[in-house]
């Protein structure tokens, strides 16, 4: 590619936020190729449910073994059922016919499970008796545990070269928690414990408590990363899987799946907007304190204002994956090698496009100290040309 910048951009930050959405996950990995040809190498990395494994792999190793890593996981995760060769020249004709296709892959992970990640248990939990936390879902996810250890130096992220954040939620208080390397040590289990989706996946048990997937209260790391201190220049890429805006929905699949993209889009333009607003606030209070007398400075109530002021600038660069119609609200469960393909190289080739705008890389030099950018709204199509 051509977007590779001569020297890093001027920023004393660059993060990767990577929202859930399970088997879309690879569009997240091919979005981070595309990041790493233009040796944009993110200093923190934080996520929620496939958004924390993803993260792992890339904190988890050097530079130039994650994409190579994130490969191996998905093409693990995506293997083909019994033995069936995976065939990329095998054209699919119309939208019809790859529905058809995608919906019995679909059927076969929920009846089947996905190759190193999850498998059914046998029973079903609806025939055993009450018990642990740990052991009430309709899969079993040992598989997954196994082959992030293959994968994944949780040394390295232990270490803390790169910032590593992941989410959950505390299933007996319902609050959000955040497993951060900067102040725990980062295992497995809270990798695993950030996609602990109900009823497919058990609660993950932390330190006597169970969690559950981060999304189930918040599905982006956005605010996480924006609200730290102390704060930075910082440039963000925020990946997500799901779209808050859409169409109408003309049937009940469609009802399904509109319901499913609202829910776990968890608002990101609405964040951002909100984030906007304080942001030109904290800069104003930051201007005035510059004017300010010293007596005046040295009242509690400046003093209450030099806590939030910030001169901080901040470029929020969105990238968000828009699924086709003929995928359905099997999309977050079909893990299949073909669509893995096709969700990478669109996360691939949308960075791509994005990195070719030259603002997204620059100093934003509005009264707020805030850009942001998103592909769909300004410039995918000017970027194909």
């Amino acid at each position: 590619m051509n977007s590779k910048p001569a020297t890093r951009p001027e920023f004393e930050r660059i993060a990767l936020l990577l929202q859930g959405g399970g088997a879309l996950g690879s569009y997240q990995a091919g979005a981070y190729q595309a990041l790493a040809e233009a040796n944009l190498h993110p200093d923190w990395v934080a996520g929620i449910s496939i958004g924390a494994i993803n993260s792992a792999l890339i904190a988890g190793n050097p530079p130039e073994q994650r994409v190579e890593k994130l490969r191996a996981f998905w093409e693990a995760v995506t293997a083909p059922p019994l033995g069936i060769p995976y065939m990329p020249g095998l054209t699919i004709q119309n939208d019809m016919q790859h529905q058809i296709v995608n919906q019995w892959r679909a059927l076969g992970i929920m009846l089947m499970g996905a190759p190193s990640f999850f498998k059914p248990r046998f029973p079903p939990p609806i025939f055993t008796p009450a018990g642990n936390p740990g052991n009430l879902s309709f899969y079993d996810i040992s598989p997954l545990k196994t082959l992030l250890e293959s994968l994944v130096d949780f040394d390295r992220i232990n270490a803390g070269e790169t910032r590593f954040s992941v989410g959950a939620t505390n299933v007996r208080t319902g609050n959000f928690a955040y497993f951060d390397n900067k102040t725990h040590k980062i295992a497995t289990a809270h990798v695993v414990a950030s996609g602990s989706l109900p009823p497919g996946f058990p609660a993950t048990e932390i330190d006597g408590e169970f969690y559950w997937d981060g999304g189930i209260v918040s599905n982006t790391p956005l605010q996480w990363v924006l609200d730290a201190r102390p704060r930075q220049d910082t440039l963000a890429f925020q990946v997500d899987l799901w779209s808050a805006s859409g169409e109408l929905p003309r049937d009940m699949i469609e009802v399904d799946v509109r319901q499913k993209d609202i829910r776990y889009s968890s608002r990101t333009r609405a964040g951002t907007d909100q984030f906007r607003r304080m942001q030109a606030v904290r800069r104003a209070a930051a201007k005035l304190l510059a004017q300010m007398p010293g007596e005046v400075r040295q009242s509690p109530e400046a003093e209450i204002l030099a806590q939030e002021a910030d001169t901080k600038v901040y470029n929020i660069i969105h990238l968000i994956y828009h699924a086709k119609k003929y995928e359905g609200a099997s999309k977050d469960y079909e893990f299949s090698r073909r669509t893995m393909e096709e969700h990478w190289k669109s996360g691939y080739d949308d960075m791509i496009n994005t990195l070719r705008h030259p603002e997204v890389l620059q100093r934003p030099q509005s009264a707020d100290g805030v850009f942001t950018f998103d592909l769909a709204r300004q410039g995918r199509e000017e970027a194909k040309r």
